[in-house]
């Protein structure tokens, strides 16, 4: 009988052993905390490799043969909008493990001695740093939870727990800290039971939508060695091969929600977008004077939101989904690989996960949310609701949604016709040669890719309304063949130095607004220089290359004049 229980308790312990004859031995790993232990943290004579966990007698309730207290303290758990578990207090292996790396029991604080086993140095509890997780494991990846089929039904983005790889272990149905890590091998580093190159292990139980052929899963871009590092935890050196740590850190991560390297959300992208890792500086777009500026606003997105937002905000994830991002090409106005994944809204104000158009995407701030930007210009028709003012309903509109109303636009630029469809970047964007796409920060007021004057009294060239002369020809907008174009465009915008905008609203008049008599060629006036003439003011459409204005503008009288 004695002899039966003594194997009892030596068989478990014997198994633990006979797991490191294919892998590292414990003994040449940092989990040897005896004098002969190869870390700087070990015992000043204690001899005995197990005694620190494990002892055949007078061991802890707790299998196998546990060696410490139960730390009996409350943990803060990790908590976010996106997890889908039921989070506990650890338990099984998991409050195991805390028992040295929570840092509130000694490590030489075992059950089988009287005393403490003594430390180097005078350590007691496990030193501060990436090892010591602390009673707060709001920055560590979660563990104590039912890891199940009906989980992963609900998360949406978690592999069945039947089809994880055999290196990778729950407890009792439940993931926990030896799921990731085997205390007894470090073939891998940090005890990891497969190698996370290209984040296998991350990979084996989270399933991301279109990861496969993200940018962050397939670039074999490396750091030219400026600037901050942006892997200082990983021996790896492309993107792809850090894959989910190229952004996430699951233990001690300084942005506690969702586990991201750094608090602040644009700081996980900035530290490779600013063309030390990827090829083009975003950083460098978002300190010019008119911008989309992420750093005015701090963890305010979040991935569950309403793709209308609410709360007024800009971040890089409002716009790029990192699991989704690729370089895929599109047409307008299709959405490109740049903004795959992301929510929106629709031409009818709803909200839309993922967007399908580029114009979706713009919908979701500058369309029916509060706090949205206002026109810069005074207009006879004020609407600030980009998706009315693209309504392809309306007298007339930049072909954003559709092909515009007017079927006879001569100034237009091959390979434009009357059939095409712009995208909103085709006008806001970065400025200057070379800069990346999108809208991220620019010279020119609402982020415009080219120069655009609004002020009367400027002179007309080609500088002055790059912009426009983008797509339309300058020689025909101020020379054209037609006597419309040459009373009335090189007349004003050539000899009265009048803007453009003084008579052109670029985005559109919405139909609920605006009529097909007196609002077509996007005619909406700016107020602060054109004025009513009797009470009216108005340009009526008196068909192909002819028209009457009613109004004051510069001290003259149109009453009306025709052209």
């Amino acid at each position: 009988m004695i002899k039966n229980n003594i194997l009892f308790y030596i068989v478990p312990v014997l198994l633990i052993f006979s797991s490191n004859i294919q892998g590292q031995n414990l003994a040449s790993t940092v989990h040897n905390l005896s004098v002969s232990g190869p870390g700087n943290v070990k015992a000043t004579s204690e001899s005995e490799l197990c005694v620190f966990c494990h002892t055949p007698h007078n061991s802890s309730p707790r299998a196998p043969l546990w060696n410490k207290s139960d730390p009996g303290v409350s943990y803060t758990l990790y908590n976010s909008s996106t997890s889908e578990a039921t989070i506990g207090q650890p338990d099984g292996a998991s409050i195991l493990c805390l028992s040295c790396h929570d840092g509130t029991i000694a490590l030489g604080s075992v059950l089988s001695r009287t005393s403490d086993i003594g430390f180097n140095n005078g350590v007691t509890t496990m030193p501060i740093g990436p090892t010591n997780l602390s009673t707060d494991l709001s920055d560590d990846h979660p563990i104590s939870f039912i890891y199940n089929s009906a989980l992963t039904l609900s998360d949406g983005q978690l592999h069945d727990p039947s089809s994880l790889p055999p290196s990778i272990t729950l407890e009792n149905g439940k993931l926990q800290c030896i799921s990731c890590h085997d205390p007894h091998k470090n073939d891998f580093t940090n005890f990891l039971v497969e190698d996370n190159k290209y984040s296998n292990l991350c990979i084996a139980c989270h399933d991301r939508t279109n990861w496969n052929t993200s940018s962050h899963e397939i670039s074999t871009a490396t750091w030219n060695g400026s600037g901050v590092d942006p892997w200082p935890r990983s021996s790896y050196t492309t993107v792809a091969e850090n894959a989910c740590e190229n952004c996430h850190n699951p233990h001690n991560a300084s942005g506690t929600t969702r586990l991201l390297n750094y608090s602040k959300d644009e700081d996980n992208c900035i530290v490779c977008h600013n063309g030390n890792v990827a090829s083009q500086n975003i950083q460098s777009q978002l300190i010019k004077p008119y911008r989309h500026n992420v750093y005015l606003y701090d963890q305010l997105h979040d991935p569950t939101e309403n793709g209308a937002v609410t709360t007024k905000h800009v971040e890089c994830q409002d716009c790029h989904e990192p699991h989704q991002a690729n370089d895929d090409a599109a047409s307008a106005p299709l959405a490109s690989g740049l903004i795959r994944g992301v929510k929106g809204v629709n031409t009818v104000g709803n909200s839309i996960d993922p967007i399908q158009y580029q114009y979706e995407l713009c919908y979701k701030c500058h369309a029916d949310s509060p706090d949205k930007p206002g026109s810069p210009t005074s207009r006879q028709i004020e609407q600030d609701n980009v998706r009315l003012e693209f309504d392809v309903n309306n007298p007339s509109y930049h072909p954003i949604e559709a092909a515009g109303v007017n079927s006879n636009v001569r100034s237009l630029i091959s390979p434009l016709t009357e059939a095409s469809i712009i995208y909103c970047t085709d006008c806001h964007a970065s400025d200057g040669t070379g800069s990346p796409k999108g809208p991220h920060g620019s010279i020119y007021p609402q982020i415009l890719k080219f120069e655009y004057v609004r002020v009367d009294g400027t002179n007309e060239s080609y500088q002055n309304y790059e912009l426009c002369y983008q797509c339309h020809d300058r020689s025909q907008i101020i020379n054209g063949m037609s006597r419309f174009v040459r009373k009335v465009h090189r007349k004003h915008i050539v000899g009265e130095d009048i803007s453009c905008n003084s008579c052109h609203d670029p985005h559109g008049i919405s139909s609920s607004q605006g009529n097909s008599t007196n609002n077509t060629h996007l005619i909406n006036f700016n107020i602060s220089v054109v004025s009513s003439v009797n009470g009216r003011l108005e340009f009526v459409d008196r068909g192909s290359y002819r028209g009457s204005c009613y109004l004051k503008c510069h001290g003259e009288t149109h009453n009306p004049k025709s052209y």
